[in-house]
């Protein structure tokens, strides 16, 4: 090991230590003012470690069975929305990635055209409202269903196997559907797995659909809840909380609101970590 490379080494373990500070930081900060009073948070005495320790909002917000409720939706709809969007990406991602292919290009165009073009909110509303959509699950699901940008990974990995593979699983008497089952999903478990952290990630944390197309409150997910709860149209009479909970509740409602909604991708994201870069550089590669 020469010296300049020992110097490298420093250098190196210097600038990934900074900016691991400088990520980990905001989330701290975030979770400080979470347990913190109100008159730490107003005076800004709050930074890495929570002023005035308490728990109010966590209680009020946690006592409410509505919160319950659309945690619970939330849960439904991400799951059933991955679990379709990943099946109907996956089948596109597929037949794309098949050079002969009639059509190839036209469907390609289809999909990139509307990365850049989309009818607009007003048609889109009334598109949702005329297929009885609303007030279901189905109007946060279908139309985001397929993401092109996953689509266009997805595409570039399946290219990027090799294609012996296939014709000898075809010569074995493998049909198209038992290729792309046992052949092909058997070695893309790191793009699935990446994915599926995508559409979960995006679909969690998505509010404005449910916001647009539902009008009960029972059916909204826990981020439409929160948002009201942020903007202040569920009020102190809702939880029976006095006035000097509701002022607590004021200072650092976003604090806990943003650790509610961030803590399960948290806790989920570790178990695919292994497969989110190799996912993503696979499917960068091309065939």
């Amino acid at each position: 090991m020469t010296r300049g490379y020992r110097v490298f080494q420093w250098f190196n373990g210097v600038i990934l230590t900074l900016v691991v500070v400088v990520t980990l930081y905001p989330f701290v900060n975030i979770l400080a003012r979470s347990f913190s009073s109100q008159t730490a948070i107003s005076s800004g005495e709050v930074n890495l470690i929570p002023k005035g320790f308490n728990l109010t909002t966590y209680k009020i917000v946690a006592s409410d069975p509505m919160f319950w409720t659309n945690y619970r939706n939330t849960v439904v709809y991400t799951v059933v929305a991955t679990f379709i969007a990943m099946v109907m990406t996956t089948c596109y991602a597929y037949v794309l990635s098949k050079k002969h292919l009639k059509g190839r290009k036209v469907l390609v165009g289809v999909a990139v055209f509307t990365m850049f073009f989309s009818g607009g909110l007003i048609p889109n509303y009334v598109l949702i409202t005329g297929l009885g959509l609303k007030n279901s699950i189905w109007a946060i699901v279908l139309p985001n269903a397929i993401s092109v940008f996953n689509l266009l990974v997805m595409k570039a990995f399946f290219e990027s196997l090799p294609q012996d593979l296939e014709e000898a699983a075809a010569i074995d008497g493998l049909n198209t559907y038992g290729i792309l089952w046992k052949i092909v999903l058997p070695l893309s478990k790191a793009v699935i797995a990446t994915m599926i952290l995508f559409y979960a990630v995006s679909f969690w944390n998505s509010w404005f659909a449910a916001f647009l197309y539902m009008d009960r409150s029972e059916l909204f997910p826990v981020t439409v809840y929160l948002r009201n709860l942020i903007a202040g149209a569920t009020g102190a009479d809702s939880f029976g909380a006095a006035a000097a909970e509701v002022t607590q509740v004021g200072a650092n409602i976003q604090a806990v609101t943003i650790v509610l909604t961030v803590l399960p991708i948290l806790v989920v994201y570790p178990f695919v970590q292994r497969y989110f870069v190799s996912g993503v550089m696979l499917g960068a590669v091309k065939g």
